[in-house]
C-alpha cells in the first residue's frame, strides 16, 4: 500500500485527528498521575498509554477504517496492541534520554518529551495500523464492495 492516494492522505488526515484526541487525553491523564498523584513519569505514562491504546483500537477500526463487521479477529487485536507496545517502548526509551541528557525532568520537560514522541510515532504508527493491524480487513472490505466482472 501507499501513502500516495486520495485513501490513503484521508486515512492519515484522520488517524491524525484521532492521535491528537487520544493525545490531549493521554495528556490529560498522565498529568493528573503525575501532578496531581505525585506518580514518577514511567507509571504515569505506562497507564495514560494503556488508556488511550484501547479507545484508540476502537475509534481507529469504526471511524477511521471505517470497519463496521463484527469480526474483529484476535490477530487484528493482537497486532494493535503490538504496534502500540513498540511505541509505548519508543515513547518510554524518549523520557529515558530525554532525563539521561537533562536530568531529573519537571512536569513541563516531561510533557515536552512526550509530545516529541506523539510526533515522531504518528507516520509509523499510521502505516502500522494500515498495513499490518487493519490491513487484511481492509483488503476484504474492499473485495467484498468490487463490483463482479462476468
Amino acid at each position: 500500500m501507499t501513502f500516495a492516494n486520495k485513501q490513503s492522505l484521508f486515512q492519515a488526515m484522520k488517524v491524525a485527528i484521532v492521535g491528537v484526541f487520544n493525545t490531549i487525553v493521554s495528556f490529560a491523564l498522565f498529568n493528573v498521575f503525575l501532578v496531581l498523584l505525585s506518580w514518577s513519569w514511567f507509571p504515569s505514562i505506562t497507564v495514560s498509554f494503556t488508556v488511550t491504546t484501547f479507545m484508540s483500537y476502537l475509534i481507529n477500526r469504526r471511524w477511521t477504517f471505517e470497519l463496521r463487521d463484527s469480526g474483529v479477529s484476535g490477530r487484528e487485536t493482537a497486532s494493535f496492541f503490538g504496534v502500540n507496545l513498540l511505541a509505548y517502548v519508543a515513547s518510554v526509551a524518549i523520557m529515558w534520554i530525554a532525563e539521561a541528557l537533562f536530568g531529573p525532568l519537571t512536569a513541563i520537560g516531561s510533557n515536552l518529551a512526550l509530545l516529541f514522541a506523539a510526533g515522531l510515532l504518528i507516520l509509523p504508527k499510521l502505516a502500522g495500523y494500515r498495513d499490518v493491524v487493519f490491513g487484511r480487513a481492509l483488503a476484504e472490505q474492499d473485495h467484498a464492495i468490487e463490483p463482479s466482472t462476468t
